[in-house]
């Protein structure tokens, strides 16, 4: 799924489907039979002052400001290399303020020749061990052009 301003590509796996998101932005869900979420895929043009540096701090700023009533960061890497670019990546687990669902993401931002993107790979923390390597490799495959 290609980024309407053409700044990225996210893979996403045959069982995902795509789902409505921001303006500007790309998603993918794989949910259960009964409709319950598994598997969150999403891809963002940059949109504020995130930057490669400040990128985990934004990240868990943004999600408390959005819809989280708390984050924790479990785990940073900088200078991470994607096809077409270099990344920043947080992982990190938040809970919604509404359901207080628990949620675990790899979220990267990721800068190619031709802007910044954000990729974000999220499934219920309770079932991250099952799903993450299939969340991993859709962020090994995120292509920023």
């Amino acid at each position: 799924m290609e980024l309407p301003d053409a700044t990225a590509v996210l893979s996403i796996p045959p069982d995902a489907a795509p789902s409505p998101g921001d303006p500007g932005s790309v998603s993918a869900t794989v949910t259960g039979p009964n409709g319950e979420l598994r598997i969150y895929l999403n891809a963002t043009p940059q949109q504020g002052d995130e930057s490669q540096s400040n990128w985990p701090d934004f990240r868990l700023a943004h999600l408390t400001g959005e819809n989280a009533a708390s984050a924790d960061r479990v785990s940073y890497r900088a200078g991470m290399p994607f096809r077409g670019g270099l990344g920043s990546c947080v992982e990190d687990t938040y809970v919604t303020r509404v359901g207080a669902h628990r949620y675990r993401e790899i979220a990267c931002l990721v800068a190619g020749s031709r802007g910044s993107s954000v990729v974000v790979a999220a499934a219920p923390a309770a079932s991250w061990d099952l799903y993450s390597p299939v969340l991993e490799q859709a962020v090994d495959a995120y292509v920023s052009e």
